[in-house]
């Protein structure tokens, strides 16, 4: 009898599995920002055998495509493989093949007003460039990032008086906002944008931004290839992560929720939720050493 995750179930359009990840974390380290090349080869395998491969990241476009998409077609990326990469929490979005990226898509509904984004870079600039730098490769969010060079320790207690200041910017510009439990709302009592700091990084973005959206996008990305898998696994590294297999259990597909930072805790799911222990492996391997042992094990399963 065969399962969803047998070699013998495979189909082009009905695969047995999707994976839809999240980048920062799982696939890439957060602290070198780069992919191990056995993450890069098992994607690749997968791919080929017809497992769709999704990233649903906050990260922009430049980044997928100099981190994720290069690597993978300097390993070899076979030409009938399409690569779905969901950007800045399903902002943004491209695909990608072994001759490079197609066309990015913006939806510029999303995105933070302009003068806003200036403001920022400008705060950076002059008060917070020796921990972190404003990420000009973002389309529709406004973004900061930990310089690789700085302690994270350090980084994170510069990042909350940053966050700080970015919320009065907020208000300055009459746009209402949140951060975690704080709510500011603008003059119409309304709150259209969130301030959303991670471990390394500050994104500043639409509250209809969010990994439920892009799992969204990633149904509707493989609808139009003709594809429905049986099953997916949504694989992140932060609670926020989590959307994506809440939006994918909501509308009635099968799915499993991988974490690979589980010291924040794990939440009581309605669908099973995967840690490095369900490998048999300590609690020490996290973010992409997890990421790899998990792409390895579905390597083996479906590929032997």
């Amino acid at each position: 009898m065969t399962t969803p995750e047998t070699p013998a179930s495979l189909s082009p359009s009905a695969p047995p599995l999707a994976l839809l990840l999240d980048v920062d974390g799982p696939v890439a380290s957060p602290v070198t920002r780069a992919v191990q090349p056995e993450i890069i080869a098992d994607l690749l395998a997968l791919a080929a055998a017809g497992i769709p491969v999704i990233f649903n990241t906050g990260r922009s476009a430049a980044f997928i495509r100099e981190q994720v998409m290069e690597p993978m077609i300097a390993a070899g990326m076979p030409a009938s493989i399409l690569i779905h990469a969901i950007c800045e929490k399903g902002a943004v979005w491209f695909s990608y093949t072994s001759t490079g990226p197609g066309a990015v898509h913006v939806d510029h509904d999303l995105a933070i007003p302009s003068a806003f984004g200036d403001d920022v870079r400008r705060l950076v600039a002059e008060d917070y460039a020796s921990h972190m730098f404003f990420d000009e490769t973002k389309l529709a969010m406004v973004s900061v990032e930990q310089h690789i060079s700085v302690e994270n320790s350090d980084y994170r207690a510069e990042q909350q008086l940053f966050d700080a200041d970015a919320m009065d910017l907020m208000g300055r510009h009459g746009l209402g906002v949140v951060r975690l439990d704080h709510h500011a709302p603008d003059s119409d009592d309304r709150i259209d944008y969130r301030v959303d700091p991670t471990i390394i990084s500050t994104d500043i973005e639409s509250v209809r931004l969010g990994k439920d959206l892009g799992a969204s996008r990633a149904v509707e990305l493989l609808a139009a290839q003709g594809i429905t898998p049986q099953a997916w696994r949504t694989v992140g590294d932060s609670r926020t992560d989590y959307a994506m297999a809440d939006w994918l259990h909501h509308n009635d597909h099968p799915v499993k929720h991988v974490d690979v930072r589980p010291a924040d805790g794990v939440p009581v799911k309605p669908y099973e939720v995967l840690t490095a222990a369900d490998l048999g492996l300590g609690d020490d391997v996290i973010h992409d050493d997890a990421g790899a042992a998990f792409l390895r094990s579905w390597r083996k399963a479906l590929l032997g």
